[in-house]
């Protein structure tokens, strides 16, 4: 009877695994097509493979500046978020006091908000500080993703039995030592989990810079993709071509830190 289960469960995410993948196949398979034979037959595989359309997106967009873009915003952000998450919950865990209390309650307010409600006033802010259009303005807005570290990490974190942060600090460890020493190795699968999660978030986000960038030289990857798309025609081997450009090194991410997110995950749930 488990043999039998277990072989109609294998038989049943083979096939959603099948179903999932067509939407990937269309893509990629369409990318070696022109525009008449991706509209006459899109599922087809192409009768001639020819890599024309790659050329002329790296000739004719600026996709490596993008490139350059995104991994110089990402980078950027997911450190910052990180670090402000994990000091945060690091604060919470030590200082236990009222006001802690206040800004943590603050935080989940801020949390369950959509981010789409906040576009306009968050766009008068950067017009009043002069970051708009600029991709140290989206590093600030995608700082803003802390919250959601803060919260993933302050569950891992206290895990952490007590008596270690005690034990630190009757050996006259200061707050800094503790967490830089002590704390932020023990984190460290709950960090990579999240960091995982907040690169493939900032990635393949499109309304943060659909709103805030405007300069082509500053585009990301993702606005790249929409420059195919015109008024009335889409150019839709050159947008499936962008699209398979972007992603491919999330692909390859998730698939080299794949084990380190189930690993972090199992680990935050029976540390202790």
């Amino acid at each position: 009877m488990t043999k039998t289960r277990h072989a109609l469960t294998s038989v049943l995410m083979i096939a959603l695994a099948g179903l999932m993948s067509v939407p990937f196949y269309y893509i990629v398979v369409n990318t070696f097509k022109t525009q008449q034979e991706t509209t006459n037959s899109p599922l087809a595989l192409p009768t001639t493979w020819v890599l024309d359309n790659y050329i002329k997106v790296f000739e004719g967009t600026q996709i490596l500046q993008s490139l350059m873009n995104t991994v110089y915003v990402t980078a950027i952000s997911i450190f910052l978020m990180l670090a402000i998450g994990s000091l945060a919950a690091f604060g919470q865990i030590t200082g236990r006091s009222r006001t802690s209390q206040i800004i943590g309650a603050v935080l989940i307010a801020a949390f369950i908000i959509p981010g789409q409600a906040t576009l306009v006033p968050l766009y008068r802010m950067l017009v009043g500080v002069r970051l708009v259009d600029s991709l140290e303005g989206l590093i600030v807005i995608y700082s803003c993703g802390s919250i959601f570290c803060y919260y993933l990490i302050l569950g891992y974190m206290r895990t952490i039995p007590a008596e270690v942060l005690e034990a630190a600090r009757i050996d006259g460890a200061g707050p800094f030592r503790i967490y830089w020493m002590i704390v932020l190795p023990l984190i460290r699968p709950i960090l990579v989990t999240v960091g995982v999660f907040q690169t493939m978030w900032v990635w393949n986000d499109f309304i943060t810079p659909n709103v805030f960038i405007s300069s082509e030289e500053k585009q990301t990857l993702v606005l790249q993709v929409y420059s195919a798309v015109g008024q009335f025609t889409t150019d839709w081997p050159s947008f499936m071509t962008l699209t398979v450009i972007v992603l491919i090194p999330m692909v390859v991410f998730f698939i080299f830190m794949q084990r380190h997110i189930v690993s972090g995950l199992v680990s935050g749930s029976v540390k202790g």
